[in-house]
């Protein structure tokens, strides 16, 4: 089967997304709708990993060529990032429970993998011009608390600040929020979304966690090899700290 593909273009013609509609996470901005597609291209091996954490490498190994189902604008932030920040048209609820459980499933092994990294890299990174610098400790804050603090309030999840930067805090962060998306889904959660959708939520999460991991792997002072950082091609860095 083909990969399920959405073009998401900056109002501007800024930047361009490409994500795997089917494959949250895998998603890559450039600065032209082709040089997007090219890099989604490039990260297929690099998103394996989690394709495999989840339990479903054969089922992306078997996966085809990228297949554009949808080209859309997106919004200003899809310009000044090269993140999508829009439900695709078919992003829209509810979901399934097979479609449901499949996101949480690849949402969950995005976690993991950023866990693994987390513990792997060098507490200093390269420096350069993304994130301002940030170190594995700063992006590990960052990443942690932009979802547990902003994402996950988006269905009812309220945390203290801070209180996921711990094991114990992230474990049960990510407990609640998984179990807070469920009860959306199944309508259980009064107050909803005005402009994101469930999907795009996972999605959303999924993207945000795995960027950050590849970001600390690319930065990766700990490399044993002497090649330097791996650069990721068509990316082009924002010019302050990612949201």
């Amino acid at each position: 089967m083909p990969v399920r593909t959405v073009i998401e273009r900056g109002p501007k013609g800024k930047r361009s997304v490409a994500f795997g509609i089917d494959w949250p996470g895998w998603s890559r901005g450039a600065r032209s709708a082709e040089l997007a597609l090219e890099t989604l291209e490039s990260y297929r091996e690099r998103y394996r990993p989690v394709a495999e954490l989840a339990g479903m490498a054969a089922q992306f190994d078997a996966a085809g060529p990228l297949e554009i189902v949808e080209d859309k604008v997106g919004t200003g932030s899809t310009d000044f990032w090269g993140i999508s920040f829009s439900p695709s048209a078919t992003e829209q609820g509810p979901m399934g429970e097979a479609e449901l459980e499949r996101g949480i499933t690849l949402l969950e092994a995005c976690w993991a993998f950023f866990d693994r990294v987390a513990a792997r890299v060098s507490p200093e990174m390269r420096k350069g011009p993304r994130g301002g610098g940030r170190d594995r400790d700063q992006i590990i804050r960052h990443t942690i608390r932009t979802e547990s603090e902003d994402f996950a309030k988006k269905v009812g999840v309220r945390i203290a600040e801070g209180a996921a930067l711990t094991p114990d805090g992230l474990r049960q962060h990510r407990e609640a929020y998984v179990a807070a998306m469920r009860a959306y889904n199944a309508g259980e959660v009064t107050r909803r979304m005005r402009s994101w959708t469930l999907p795009f939520l996972i999605r959303h999460s999924a993207f945000h966690t795995l960027d950050h991991a590849w970001e600390m792997e690319d930065k990766d002072l700990s490399a044993q090899d002497g090649s330097g950082p791996r650069v990721r091609p068509g990316r082009t860095p924002p010019s302050r700290p990612e949201p």
